[in-house]
């Protein structure tokens, strides 16, 4: 039996990429887990995951989260995964609407869900980005919203201590996914990105899940507030 054994948990945008990887992650392990998408149902995306529950959810719309939140009577394990970018986020819609997905939600989601967490000593794990740490001027938006998501970890990390809550964040690098898909077609443009990276490789999504899920569980019961880049050593550079 292992420590997810019968564990509520819940994966935002987990349909596709890292959070996918996590939920099947989590299921192998025994948990109960919940996915959301934008999708009416989980067999419009490519690979829909059996056993795993899935709920359609536009986590920018503060009643979606609303609603979400409130079809859980219990929770252990909240992984905000959720969020993307924007085509031109020097756009002041479009800068808001992506600061709404990546950095409100996640609030939004955690203080409407902590009461169930802290019935059972639960985990949040956020998922940021190296963008938390450096500055991608092509996408402003998403810069800000991951540099603040790693404040906004911090800080509930910190306020939640005594709680038995623990808040925790891992920022991922060049990852294989359909988001990073656009970078690799171009076998010239993907040599020069993989420069920057020691490992000279993309990481792949089941190596982010290894390390939320152990964030989340009880080997890192004397963590939290803290961050994790798995990124093949760019950060180094």
């Amino acid at each position: 039996m292992s420590w997810a054994t019968g564990k509520t948990t819940l994966v935002t945008g987990g349909s596709q990429g890292i959070g996918h990887a996590t939920a099947a992650a989590l299921r192998d392990l025994g948990a109960d887990v919940t996915v959301t998408g934008t999708r009416a149902s989980f067999t419009d995306y490519d690979d829909p995951l059996s056993r795993v529950a899935y709920l359609q959810a536009d986590l920018g719309d503060p009643a979606a989260r609303a609603e979400l939140a409130g079809r859980f009577t219990a929770l252990d394990v909240l992984v905000n995964n959720a969020g993307g970018g924007s085509a031109n986020e020097y756009d002041q819609n479009q800068f808001e609407s992506v600061i709404d997905l990546n950095l409100n939600a996640v609030m939004d989601l955690s203080v409407r869900l902590f009461p169930l967490l802290k019935d059972g000593g639960g985990a949040i794990v956020n998922v940021g980005s190296l963008a938390s740490f450096l500055a991608l001027k092509e996408t402003p938006a998403y810069t800000a919203s991951k540099a603040g998501l790693l404040g906004l970890t911090r800080a509930l990390g910190d306020k939640w201590a005594t709680e038995g809550v623990r808040v925790n964040l891992v920022a991922p690098g060049f990852i294989a996914t359909r988001m990073t898909e656009r970078m690799r077609v171009d076998p010239a443009f993907e040599k020069r990105l993989l420069k920057a990276v020691p490992m000279r490789r993309w990481g792949e999504p089941r190596e982010i899940a290894d390390a939320i899920l152990f964030l989340a569980s009880p080997a890192a019961s004397y963590i939290t507030g803290q961050s994790i880049a798995i990124d093949g050593g760019l950060m180094l550079r």
